[in-house]
């Protein structure tokens, strides 16, 4: 029995959209609480009602879901939110207007608003709440009639993204949402190199005209997670391969107080990628590759610039993303006290990721 209830548990309360923990749910109440009864306050101190009541409409409750829950949707971002409740609410007061018959007026207002949404790109489902509220009416229509779509609709809706905005910046939070540019690090019209293979944004675009469905995801977010999930099944498949079985042991370092042009002379002389720099206490205090040094005189520690680092004990396919990004050419591996343990270079990482493609495939090198 006691299984049962388990299993019922996991499927009752497991999360419905991926990645939603606990946690984001209980800030996503929080911040619902202050920003809807900020939004009514503010809305009727601004409208000169009195601060002490509140001017909302049922549409915000719906944005503020989006707007907390899922901030990352297309249909959560402030244009939505601010153009999809006022324009649908100007759909809904101009359909009222003209049919009289309430049942048919509801849909042909939500239909109008649908369509404009589309067309204008700011796409809301609460949207078509506004437009059902304007034309079944109520005491708020009759107060402002026409005025419905600006005051309370978009009052409402702008108030709320810009309390929105503020409560995701001070819990560290990223809104308005903005997907991140594969940004070659040579500037280059070349792609990036770790995204120069596997799924690429064509793929994601087949894909979705081929299912014939509407994801609420930005196409480029979707590439993003599917690059992620690519890189976790090499995780997943080649996890026992360690760092601690790859790295150089034999590391060439400098002392905290040495100078550049020292630095310069092992990195050149050692024909080395990257040089760690070692406190007195023998823990890790930076690195310096070729192009921090040259032409300097000071010390090398004010050339330190930060460097990829790992346990011996990680997987060392987990070093694919920080190594293939064009930035950086070694990593340092550090023990639990970090002293420095050994160094992966882009060659080991070539040279390990090569022969276990072929172990994994029975193969044998070209000659």
């Amino acid at each position: 029995m006691s299984d049962l209830r388990a299993a019922l548990a996991a499927v009752i309360f497991r999360p419905i959209l991926p990645g939603a923990t606990l946690r984001e749910r209980f800030w996503a109440c929080f911040a619902a609480v202050a920003a809807v009864a900020l939004t009514g306050i503010g809305s009727a101190a601004l409208v000169g009602q009195g601060a002490q009541g509140a001017l909302l409409i049922a549409p915000v409750g719906a944005s503020a879901v989006l707007l907390f829950c899922v901030p990352a949707s297309p249909l959560a971002q402030p244009w939505p939110i601010i153009g999809g409740n006022g324009l649908s609410a100007l759909c809904g007061l101009l359909v009222a207007s003209m049919v009289p018959e309430p049942a048919l007026a509801a849909g042909l207002a939500v239909a109008l608003a649908i369509a404009v949404m589309s067309l204008t790109r700011s796409l809301h489902p609460p949207g078509g709440a506004a437009a059902l509220t304007a034309v079944l009416g109520g005491p708020l229509i009759t107060h402002w009639g026409i005025w419905f779509a600006a005051v309370p609709v978009a009052l409402n809706s702008a108030l709320l993204v810009a309390i929105g905005i503020s409560l995701h910046r001070l819990f560290g939070r990223s809104y308005p949402h903005r997907p991140l540019p594969a940004v070659n690090p040579q500037h280059t019209a070349d792609a990036p190199p770790a995204v120069r293979l596997g799924f690429q944004q064509q793929d994601v675009d087949a894909a979705l005209s081929a299912m014939h469905e509407t994801l609420d995801v930005v196409p480029e977010d979707l590439l993003t997670v599917l690059r992620e999930i690519e890189h976790q099944t090499v995780m997943r498949m080649h996890g026992d391969l360690i760092c601690e079985n790859v790295m150089s042991r034999d590391v060439v370092s400098v002392r905290l107080d040495s100078v550049c042009t020292e630095a310069l002379a092992l990195l050149l002389g050692r024909n080395l990628r990257i040089l760690p720099i070692i406190a007195p206490n023998g823990s890790f205090a930076g690195a310096v590759g070729l192009r921090d040094v040259i032409g300097r005189d000071g010390p090398v520690v004010d050339a330190a610039k930060p460097c990829p680092s790992a346990p011996p004990s990680a997987p060392v396919a987990s070093l694919v993303p920080v190594l293939t990004d064009g930035r950086h050419h070694a990593a340092v591996i550090l023990n639990d006290d970090r002293t420095v343990a050994g160094i992966i270079s882009q060659t080991d990482l070539l040279s390990a990721m090569g022969r276990l493609a072929l172990t994994r495939t029975g193969g044998t090198p070209a000659r």
